[in-house]
């Protein structure tokens, strides 16, 4: 009668509530283990935009002076804006050393944004005359309205564009610019402008718009001047696309078949769609294996009380 106290469905007491344990241990470490992951590399996108930009040289009649005309109005780096319609010089020598008017305009904005995701450049001028020195009373050029646009966005293919909107006339001319290629303008007195019309370059992850790319050469002869000659540029606008994040998964934790697994094993487990029928069943069998226990002291307390 003792041996029979001591078993459960012909199952020793003590080796069953031990395997029902390990069973339910091995239930639980089949749970999926969470699978952590890191973003690393992500870089924030840049842009860049510029509504007039000039690089001249100037010659003053004696021939023995040549001074750099550089100006640059609403030069921006992502983020920022600016606005602002007007701009004037002063070069020594250059009509007593007054100052002169290099660009004014109705609306001259440059814009640039950036974040992680997408960089976007952007310049516009509407109704702006540009002027050089020694042609004070006409404009190297004049146009109704410029626009370029630079956008760089993660995993699409970068986009640059520039449109011309209205006339244009160039020292004092009104002229038909072409759609590719260069234009040429000869004004007899005053000189030669060539002009490239929307100039636009894009790569992989950079782009770039010109609206209008001048190269100068004009020999006004007033004002002490006899030669101005080099580039202006107008509503340029740039970007370079971000980085995007590569994520890395962490090697997932596979099934924990060890009777007995340390706690940190089990902190590991993540959830699935499996995850209550795993974890009632480890439960259930956990609970069996106790009352085993809890049976076969009562039945060892009983049979001491029957020997007595």
């Amino acid at each position: 009668m003792s041996c029979s106290s001591n078993t459960y469905f012909g199952m020793p007491t003590r080796r069953l509530a031990a395997a029902t344990a390990a069973a339910a241990v091995s239930v639980l470490g089949l749970l999926p283990a969470a699978t952590a992951q890191a973003d690393t590399g992500a870089t924030t996108g840049k842009a860049g935009a510029v509504v007039l930009r000039t690089d001249l040289d100037v010659s003053l009649l004696n021939k023995t002076v040549t001074a750099p005309l550089s100006v640059v109005l609403n030069e921006v780096h992502a983020p920022a804006t600016a606005s602002k319609t007007a701009l004037t010089a002063t070069l020594d020598g250059v009509d007593g050393g007054r100052p002169f008017s290099v660009l004014r305009a109705d609306v001259a904005t440059a814009r640039a944004a950036a974040d992680k995701q997408r960089a976007e450049g952007y310049s516009n001028l509407v109704n702006a005359k540009v002027h050089v020195p020694g042609l004070a009373g006409v404009p190297l050029i004049s146009v109704e309205q410029v626009t370029s646009k630079a956008v760089c966005a993660v995993g699409k293919r970068p986009t640059a564009q520039s449109n011309l909107l209205g006339s244009v006339s160039v020292l004092g001319r009104k002229v038909t610019l072409s759609t590719s290629g260069t234009t040429t303008v000869d004004v007899p007195a005053l000189g030669q402008v060539r002009l490239d019309l929307s100039r636009t370059a894009t790569t992989s992850r950079t782009a770039a718009a010109t609206a209008l790319n001048l190269k100068v050469s004009v020999n006004p002869l007033k004002l002490n001047v006899s030669e101005v000659e080099g580039q202006v540029t107008l509503a340029r606008a740039t970007c370079e696309a971000p980085v995007a994040a590569a994520v890395q998964p962490s090697p997932s934790v596979g099934p924990q078949t060890t009777p007995e697994p340390k706690p940190e094993h089990l902190a590991e487990t993540g959830g699935s769609s499996a995850t209550p029928y795993l974890v009632g069943g480890g439960a259930l069998l956990l609970a069996v294996g106790g009352g085993a226990v809890v049976l076969a002291r009562r039945r060892r307390a009983g049979a001491s009380g029957d020997a007595a």
